[in-house]
């Protein structure tokens, strides 16, 4: 697992038997984050990337200006790993650290209508991939778009979901199966995203965030939700066996309410299903199933994000 603040990236064995992360990387500015089942990624502020494969540590100057959002390794061995940034654009980077952006996302139609509610650029806020070689993106704001070929080529899923996606999901289990938290909660695909059910029963709130799903049950699920975007905000952590059919409040071990939002990519599941959520500088653990939680550590600024690897295969 990696943990990363505004300025460190944290190592932790997800397996739940490590007790103090180590330190990757600090005193750099840290965009995000991205943990594969032998490489590691860290985006820096300013462009470059570092690429840890075994004791190996590579940093590869990537050239791209905008901010970048979010990270997918869609290929380990050879290298693919794809890039979303402000734009919004998408950049593939390869075993060679030659770096592309990719132009069958830049040629959507879809995009025209892609905006931010403070009226800057659009930006793809996170990637979710299937065993089989699917990838989804989330425009933030402007729905979600798909990629039958890790990438190479994008089409609009069928947008009868709430536009404003903060997180995309896959499971390990279903490569079918496509899940979205949402500006109006939780929604589902079973058909990887051509129609979508809402799954907002039960929740305190609408305004949802983060989302993970169990690597072994398709149905157990984490997501986020809160009362609005602004500080200010109550957030609220749920639970799901069902696929978000039925919701439980999570409060054993967890804190019933947090100030702010609980954010994209504050919860994750590792590959042995131990259930991680940050709130604020505290990382929680849950051993089973994300019932019970525990304080697990405490980190010296608030955590920004978490990054499990996926499911040996994923």
């Amino acid at each position: 697992m990696l943990i990363a603040t505004e300025t460190a990236v944290y190592t932790l064995d997800s397996g739940g038997d490590q007790k103090t992360p180590e330190v990757r990387v600090e005193g750099e500015g840290i965009q995000c984050v991205a943990e594969g089942a032998r490489r590691e990624v860290i985006a820096l502020a300013g462009g470059d990337l570092l690429l840890r494969s075994g004791d190996e540590l590579r940093r590869i100057p990537t050239g791209i200006e905008a901010p970048i959002e979010s990270l997918a390794l869609t290929s380990e061995t050879p290298l693919r790993l794809l890039i979303g940034t402000e734009g919004p654009h998408i950049y593939s980077l390869h075993e060679d650290g030659a770096v592309e952006r990719i132009p069958s996302f830049d040629a959507l139609d879809c995009r025209e209508g892609w905006h931010t509610p403070w009226g800057g650029p659009a930006s793809v806020r996170s990637f979710a991939c299937t065993r089989d070689g699917w990838v989804y993106a989330d425009i933030h704001v402007g729905s979600i778009v798909r990629s039958p070929d890790r990438g190479a080529s994008w089409a609009p899923v069928t947008p009868d979901l709430h536009e404003d996606v903060h997180q995309v999901a896959t499971s390990p289990q279903s490569n079918e199966r496509v899940y979205a938290n949402t500006a109006d909660a939780v929604y589902v695909s079973e058909d990887r995203g051509q129609s979508w059910s809402h799954r907002a029963k039960g929740l305190s709130a609408r305004y949802g965030r983060a989302i993970a799903v169990h690597p072994d049950d398709p149905d157990c699920l984490v997501a986020t939700v809160s009362t609005g975007p602004r500080a200010s905000a109550t957030g609220w952590l749920y639970r799901t066996d069902d696929a978000g059919r039925t919701w439980s409040h999570v409060t054993d071990g967890f804190p019933p309410t947090t100030k702010g939002n609980i954010d994209t990519f504050h919860v994750a599941f590792s590959p042995q299903g131990l259930a991680w959520a940050v709130a604020g500088k505290t990382l929680f653990v849950s051993r089973d199933r994300a019932g019970r939680w525990s304080p697990f550590y405490e980190a010296p600024q608030p955590i920004t994000m978490i990054s499990c690897r996926g499911k040996e295969g994923q």
